[in-house]
């Protein structure tokens, strides 16, 4: 999956990105650098799925059967993972209007299974996510795991009151740290001289929580990163 973590701007307790340099891409560009996104996720362990098949149906590789059936299975499961994450945070593909954080925290565990970071998921098996919310908790659990490249605790909390419902992530770890386009993206700001696969779906965690009529605060310092949603009760 994309590394949203590395050659940051200047640490320190930053909410906003360098000025922007382009537009914000229209709904067609924007869906087109999305599925560039998940293809980019996709195409690693599907490839090696075919290798693993192709070293089965080798005969003179036969003595690497075991090694090939245990690609084959590693690489499916993480398939299997980044799918049903996809289908939560990106997608309206499945007919759930709301998940129990128990089955927020089983996708959440299974992705930071293929990543360095460590899932902290503090919230109580029995709350229940209505679907904006859900999206919004899967796309800040996953920028807050990859903002720690060489390991960490990314901490995921959930609080409520009357009137709104606030996410909160942190992430402690050595190196803990955004990308630019990253900031920018979640920033709201339009990509400027960065990557686009870096950049959208940060920007995605923004339009998720903007069109929910929600607020997203990002705060970085020196190996720490937090990050806060504040969504409104319907």
């Amino acid at each position: 999956m994309d590394d949203l973590s590395l050659a940051t701007p200047e640490q320190g307790s930053e909410t906003e990105a360098k000025s922007p340099a382009h537009a914000l891409p229209n709904p067609h560009e924007l869906a087109t650098q999305l599925v560039a996104k998940l293809c980019h996720d996709f195409i690693s362990p599907t490839g090696a799925i075919i290798s693993g098949l192709d070293l089965l149906s080798d005969p003179s590789a036969q003595d690497m059967r075991d090694d090939a059936v245990n690609l084959i299975q590693t690489s499916a499961t993480k398939l299997v993972t980044l799918v049903h994450f996809a289908r939560v945070a990106f997608g309206a593909a499945t007919s759930a209007e709301a998940f129990s954080a128990k089955e927020l925290n089983k996708t959440l565990s299974d992705v930071f299974s293929t990543m360095r970071a460590t899932l902290d998921f503090d919230v109580a098996d029995d709350i229940v996510f209505e679907k904006p919310a859900a999206r919004a908790l899967m796309n800040l659990g996953y920028i807050a795991g990859n903002a720690l490249p060489t390991g960490g605790i990314a901490t995921i909390r959930r609080e409520d009151s009357d009137e709104a419902i606030t996410l909160k992530a942190q992430s402690n770890g050595p190196r803990a740290r955004l990308k630019p386009e990253a900031v920018e993206g979640l920033n709201g700001q339009p990509l400027s001289d960065g990557l686009s696969g870096q950049w959208i779906q940060p920007y995605w965690l923004y339009s998720v929580v903007q069109e929910a009529g929600g607020t997203l605060e990002v705060n970085l310092a020196p190996d720490s990163l937090s990050i806060k949603i504040v969504l409104p009760k319907k």
